[in-house]
């Protein structure tokens, strides 16, 4: 079988990572769909999708994912042997691990927005999805799926965009005064070293912590509104003040009292100074 140069590269970069399988596309209509698949046929644990362009990527709440071809970075991972309680640490576990890759590669400075999209200076440049597969009562595994923006034409328009997005290349020009291109499969290689290293720590404190310490908004009044079809309704409003051990959000509202937001077909929105979004 003929291997493109890419697929060699991503071979490359992947070498000693341990890996249950990677299947690598130059055009698919979303790695989640692939991985799905792949899961329903007998996938192992850690077996690995990647596409250089998807062509009806997704996100949260159904929305589309905008990948370009050559400039973004979409894979999904398959994850079995999961704990039935911790599908909801998952998409944390996923934004720790492009959080710290970001962070180590490019001394970059990416906060969460919770539930599931890392920023870089309040825009977002990764989203993270998860989705759990059943058969019957007994969960099969959970795909994890990663989509990161590299360069200036994987940023959608801004008409496109429900929150201002971005791309890493525009900010390490920002930081060096160049425009150094990303090399997309060392920064995939990087992502999957860390998510292996907290997967066998999700229940622990130092994970949570990790997760909580790159909060964005922490401190801060947000706003959380829960979707209804193509609708949302205002659900609360709080100061962010942290996680809890299960990754669900830990709002104090404006009496004093404690509200914890569970994850779900939710949204959080910041207030400016001036109250408004």
């Amino acid at each position: 079988m003929i291997q493109n140069p890419d697929q060699e590269e991503l071979q490359q970069a992947l070498a000693g990572l341990p890996l249950g399988g990677v299947r690598y596309f130059e055009r698919t209509s979303s790695t989640m769909d692939e991985a799905a698949i792949w899961l329903e046929g007998g996938a192992p644990d850690l077996a690995l999708v990647v596409a250089d362009e998807q062509t009806a990527g997704r996100g949260r709440l159904g929305r589309r994912w905008f990948t370009a071809p050559k400039a973004s970075l979409a894979f999904s991972l398959i994850l079995r042997q999961v704990d039935p309680r911790q599908p909801s640490l998952l998409t944390g576990l996923g934004a720790l691990a492009v959080c710290e890759a970001l962070e180590n590669l490019y001394r970059l400075k990416p906060q969460i927005k919770w539930p599931n999209d890392v920023l870089l200076n309040q825009q977002k440049v990764c989203g993270i999805l998860t989705e759990s597969h059943w058969q019957g009562e007994q969960l099969s595994g959970v795909v994890i799926g990663i989509g990161i923006n590299l360069a200036p034409s994987s940023v959608p328009p801004v008409n496109a965009a429900l929150f201002p997005a971005t791309c890493v290349q525009d900010h390490l020009r920002v930081q060096s005064g160049a425009s150094p291109q990303v090399d997309r499969f060392q920064l995939l290689a990087a992502i999957l070293e860390r998510l292996l290293v907290w997967r066998s720590r999700l229940q622990a404190t130092s994970f949570i912590q990790s997760w909580e310490a790159r909060l964005a908004y922490r401190h801060k009044t947000v706003q959380i509104f829960q979707a209804l079809d193509k609708e949302e309704s205002l659900l609360t409003e709080g100061r962010l003040e942290g996680l809890n051990a299960d990754g669900n959000l830990i709002l104090r509202q404006a009496n004093g009292e404690i509200q914890t937001i569970n994850f779900g077909e939710i949204r959080l929105r910041p207030l400016s100074s001036n109250g408004g979004l």
